[in-house]
């Protein structure tokens, strides 16, 4: 949006308009940063035209559906708690294994419908489809999840981002996680969170870090005074 300003004794001043997104039709460039780095999306952010909100309503560049995105590491979070918490009845399980394996099957009970609810299936009568957060969900399922622990490198406390160490993954590879998902877990303010060691669940079988997912933070165990240390072999005593 173009903004001008007249002045009784002088010329029109313009600021020049924001550069156009390279990668959809709806927004700003600067609007997709703000909305990548955001759980609100592009919609969600302060738009000076109230009209524009519906327009960027289905931005592709801060959608939950698309890989990195601040919003799409909540969806992601939410389906492997959901999985590996308080799982879905076997009824509704049993019909989601049926749209990953593109098996034919009757639902009686209805269980789709909750399904397409929670964004695990798309589609309606005529067509279902299981969506990748359907497959992510049955994949947390199966997949072995350990306890590691994680060292937080650093915050933006801008884009709310956490670079993170999961130790048992690998020792030096930083990991991206939503620092607001530490913050809260343990009760701490994002900037007091870096140089910390906390205790997380994770897949740590992942190949991608991207593919990490972090549950059940929290503040490692206190060391009590019957611990006893294990000195190498040969080492001083």
């Amino acid at each position: 949006m173009t903004h001008t300003c007249n002045e009784p004794f002088g010329p029109l001043y313009q600021r020049p308009p924001s550069a156009p997104c390279p990668n959809c039709p709806c927004c700003t460039a600067n609007l997709c940063e703000k909305g990548r780095n955001s759980v609100m999306q592009c919609h969600g952010q302060r738009l000076a035209d109230s009209r524009m909100v519906a327009l960027v309503a289905s931005c592709p560049c801060s959608a939950d559906t698309t890989r990195g995105t601040h919003a799409w590491r909540v969806a992601q979070t939410r389906a492997v708690k959901h999985a590996t918490e308080q799982p879905l009845p076997k009824a509704a399980e049993w019909v989601l294994r049926a749209l990953a394996g593109g098996e034919s099957f009757e639902d009686p009970t209805e269980e789709l419908h909750g399904l397409r609810a929670r964004r695990y299936a798309d589609g309606d009568e005529n067509a279902w489809r299981i969506t990748q957060l359907g497959r992510r969900y049955l994949l947390a399922l199966e997949e072995p999840r350990y306890t590691s622990a994680v060292h937080v490198n650093s915050v933006d406390v801008k884009t709310r981002a956490a670079k993170v160490v999961v130790l048992g993954w690998h020792m030096e590879r930083e990991v991206t996680v939503l620092a607001d998902f530490l913050a809260q877990a343990v009760n701490v303010e994002l900037p007091d969170l870096p140089g910390r060691y906390l205790d997380a669940k994770a897949n740590l079988g992942a190949a991608d870090p991207d593919d990490l997912v972090l549950t059940r933070i929290q503040m490692p165990a206190p060391i009590t005074d019957d611990y006893v240390a294990v000195r190498p072999l040969g080492g001083a005593r």
